[in-house]
């Protein structure tokens, strides 16, 4: 069977990723990824960057097949482990075992919405990271999971940069002093900032949001307090905003409606 992919024919049987994406390399979602990617690279290009800018499969509310076929279309286009971000453990937990086929590409996955206490052993199952550190209690009770576990877990502190109440994160004037106490945990790798930008169609003030993001992971990373050299990785930026988010120093944007649709 031959497929096209970025024009070319391919013979899918010369190629074992593609033989195991066959149906996902003619999909909508696969056509979704390709227009996201060039998105992203235009937007990195016009900011004079020549780093990558991850994307992360937002995959909320998608059933575990949807999942794998994102994962596996994603991993045609871009070489390295997919990112999955969950908002729900419970999703992720449904999600895992179709995840852990062999025939599924290489991924990590990473919750990106509220962890509550009784389900952090359900995520650890699973999770290889977690963007959603508010607080300190949440990262104690993190360690010491991790600590019985005798494993790591790659952590990053969420900082509510447009003041919004609907939106979750520490402050941003409150930021620097919980990265520091995150950072001096053995179990937990701090390892960037994320952020839910300001609801807005205003470029200038979603960007100012952005750009304050990036200046609080400079300052913790070149803090000097332990544990958070490794504090550069920036998460910010979703469907609407990837352009201004990239243009402020993203270094992994989370979109899930360009790829997906609307959700039901």
């Amino acid at each position: 069977m031959s497929v096209i992919v970025a024009g070319i024919s391919l013979n899918v049987s010369a190629y074992p990723l593609l033989e195991r994406c066959k149906v996902t390399v003619m999909s909508p979602i696969y056509d979704s990824l390709q227009r996201i990617l060039e998105r992203i690279d235009s937007a990195r290009q016009r900011a004079g960057r020549s780093d990558q800018v991850g994307l992360m499969l937002a995959v909320k509310t998608q059933t575990p097949q949807t999942i794998v076929q994102a994962t596996n279309a994603l991993a045609t286009l871009r070489p390295g482990p997919v990112v999955l971000g969950h908002n729900r453990v419970q999703e992720m937990v449904a999600s895992g075992p179709a995840l852990a086929e062999p025939e599924v590409a290489a991924h990590q996955m990473r919750l990106i919405g509220p962890l509550q206490h009784n389900k952090i052993n359900h995520m650890l199952r699973w999770a290889d990271g977690i963007e959603t550190i508010a607080s300190l209690e949440l990262a104690n009770r993190l360690e010491a999971a991790c600590q019985r576990q005798e494993r790591q877990l790659d952590v990053m502190v969420q900082v509510n940069v447009s003041g919004e109440e609907t939106k979750s994160g520490v402050s941003p004037e409150a930021a620097l002093d919980l990265a520091c106490q995150v950072g001096e945990l053995k179990y937990l790798n701090l390892i960037g900032l994320m952020t839910i930008g300001l609801n807005s169609s205003q470029e200038a003030p979603v960007r100012a949001g952005y750009a304050c993001l990036r200046e609080l992971a400079q300052e913790i990373a070149t803090s000097g307090a332990p544990g958070t050299a490794a504090c550069t990785q920036l998460s910010m930026g979703m469907t609407n905003d990837i352009e201004w988010a990239i243009a402020e120093g993203s270094t992994q944007v989370r979109v899930g409606r360009a790829v997906f649709g609307e959700r039901n």
